[in-house]
């Protein structure tokens, strides 16, 4: 790898003007402020960091998978394609090094705010339809959303190791409201209302689509939303639009790519996880200057977990201190 001084280059996923294609009927989020506010949480998402490495050359990394075909690349990513955190220096960092501290299965790197991550005490709170009756204890929050039957509930029970903390159902679109899960009493998970094809009447939807979209605005301690995107099957315009609206609107958000261990036959014309999470990331770019951070998941193998545990610790050790 060419090593070279990169240019300084501002990492902001927020600066793309909106696409005339985000003008979507799957759900009524996409008219967005002009002028949102920024918080503490959007500054995250915001900044110049610096290295000496090349940007042009991908770095190979790391993946977890079950998949039996041993002759499987590893997933590759250029340095601009990057998450790095704030107060986070990689300019001393060789490719081996560097490589060292990306998350296994993401584009995030470690940085030395990823402390105190594990679980060790998950209870159910509360159930709110407004954010103004979230709790009011100022605590950090990440909120977990979803198309219906991504495996949203599944990946919360993972992250807690605990099988019925949030309830998995059959029927998708069982969630109905803002879910607060205080863990180790110095956090929130939160468990949104899924979004796609829920069974049930028009006005409910419109109904969580409107205090979902209040919840992003306005809760103060949301840290980041995790956006949940089936990589077993091809992008979703629906997920895409979800996207693009956290995006226009300055909330911070990192994608989750769940059913990583799903993998199809190429014979019956399926594609790899790896596959489908590349052309996401590619459609995705015509609303983001960069990507944004991203961690492969499975609820099945717990592939993930620890990466998603980790991420979190960094943001909301972060936000704490500032």
């Amino acid at each position: 790898m060419i090593l070279s001084q990169l240019p300084r280059f501002h990492l902001s996923i927020f600066t793309k003007p909106p696409s005339s294609s985000l003008s979507s009927p799957h759900f009524n989020f996409l008219n967005h402020r002009s002028n949102p506010p920024v918080s503490l949480a959007r500054t995250i998402f915001s900044f110049a960091p610096k290295s000496n490495l090349a940007t042009v050359e991908p770095i190979p990394l790391p993946v977890v998978s079950d998949s039996s075909d041993m002759d499987e690349a590893p997933v590759e990513i250029s340095l601009d394609k990057l998450f790095i955190p704030p107060e986070t220096d990689i300019s001393g960092d060789d490719p081996s090094s560097l490589t060292a501290r990306i998350l296994k299965g993401s584009n995030i790197v470690l940085s030395r705010y990823a402390r105190d991550a594990q679980v060790a005490q998950a209870d159910y709170v509360k159930s709110s339809v407004r954010t103004e009756d979230c709790p009011a204890d100022g605590l950090p929050e990440f909120a977990l959303v979803g198309r219906s039957n991504v495996g949203k509930s599944s990946l919360l029970n993972s992250l807690v190791r605990r099988k019925r903390l949030a309830l998995t159902s059959k029927k998708p679109g069982k969630t109905q409201c803002i879910n607060h899960f205080r863990i180790n009493d110095n956090w929130y998970l939160v468990d949104l209302p899924g979004y796609g094809y829920a069974s049930a009447p028009h006005e409910l939807k419109q109904d969580w689509n409107t205090f979902t979209k209040d919840y992003f605005l306005n809760r103060s301690t949301l840290v980041s939303v995790f956006l949940l995107v089936d990589a077993s099957i091809p992008p979703k315009q629906i997920d895409l639009d979800y996207a693009s609206w956290l995006g226009q609107n300055q909330v911070p958000m990192t994608m989750v790519f769940t059913k990583c261990d799903k993998r199809k036959k190429k014979k019956n014309g399926g594609k790899r996880p790896e596959e489908n999470i590349k052309e996401f990331q590619d459609l995705i770019q015509g609303f983001f200057e960069t990507t944004p951070p991203w961690i492969m998941t499975s609820s099945v193998t717990n592939q993930g977990r620890d990466e998603i545990l980790l991420h979190m610790a960094q943001l909301r050790n972060y936000w704490l201190k500032h």
